[in-house]
């Protein structure tokens, strides 16, 4: 949808104070530790953009809570499976030679929307180390959440999400996005006894020098999450409700992972 269409199809603009009432609404309370996938797009005209949405999230929580957004750099990883666009495989030593090693104040996010790239350069955000994988956090448990982000697993007990299970206030707000963002179910494949593994790559630093680095994961799928979350809806788990003009869903992230890695051990072929 185009601006024209934005501003035709909203009623009344979503500015930083209706955006806090309507997070008060769905739920969203002081000093909550929020996991935030968000779409502006879906938000109807945002006074503001995507500085309001930030402001008033953490407005929302308050300073005795926290905002922890993924920060993914899809650039930093091997240009042999790029696809969007694909390189000459001819390109591939020099990318591996030269590309520059992932910087957390300066790389910059890939498809993660314009709120999640402003959040992470907004004042007091801090953001984890991790070249691919990134999360970015603002607020009291900022610091902690995204420290020591280990190279692999990206996504497990030991990362900002496995930091973020263990802390019971911990909730999961997709504001306008779908459950194939949520990337708190990925913590759930990490627990899976065959979850299939690959090879990976990225520039880094190490030992304070530029390197290309080689390390083993596991494959990381999305594409049943939307299921997953299907059922999550027919158990009754999400609160539900607008902001402003986008659908939006809150719950806690315990149980949204417990219960992720429940139907991912009992409908993924081969695990």
């Amino acid at each position: 949808m185009g601006e024209f269409e934005t501003v035709a199809a909203t009623r009344e603009p979503v500015t930083v104070a209706r955006i806090a009432r309507d997070l008060e609404a769905l739920g969203v309370r002081q000093g909550d530790v929020l996991l935030v996938h968000a779409s502006l797009s879906g938000m109807g005209w945002v006074c503001g953009g995507p500085q309001a949405i930030v402001q008033a999230l953490l407005q929302a929580v308050g300073p005795e809570g926290t905002i922890v957004m993924p920060a993914q750099s899809g650039d930093w990883s091997d240009p042999a499976e790029w696809s969007n666009p694909p390189v000459p495989r001819a390109w591939l030593e020099t990318i591996y030679r030269e590309m520059p090693a992932f910087d957390p104040l300066t790389t910059p996010t890939r498809g993660m929307g314009r709120i999640a790239e402003l959040f992470r350069t907004f004042p007091g955000t801090v953001r984890s180390a991790h070249p691919q994988v990134s999360f970015s956090a603002n607020g009291k448990l900022a610091g902690a959440i995204v420290a020591d982000h280990p190279l692999t697993p990206q996504f497990g007990a030991d990362s900002p999400l496995g930091k973020l299970y263990r802390l019971p206030e911990a909730k999961v707000l997709l504001l306008g996005a779908g459950y194939n963002a949520c990337t708190a179910f990925h913590l759930a494949e990490t627990r899976l006894d065959r979850m299939p593994a690959k090879r990976m790559g990225t520039a880094m630093t190490e030992a304070g020098a530029r390197t290309w680095k080689w390390f083993d994961d596991f494959a990381y799928d999305s594409a049943d999450f939307t299921l997953v979350g299907a059922e999550l809806d027919a158990r009754g788990m999400p609160a539900r409700g607008a902001v402003g003009s986008a659908d939006c869903r809150l719950f806690g992230l315990q149980a949204g992972v417990d219960a992720a890695e429940a139907w991912l051990r009992e409908n993924r072929t081969g695990l």
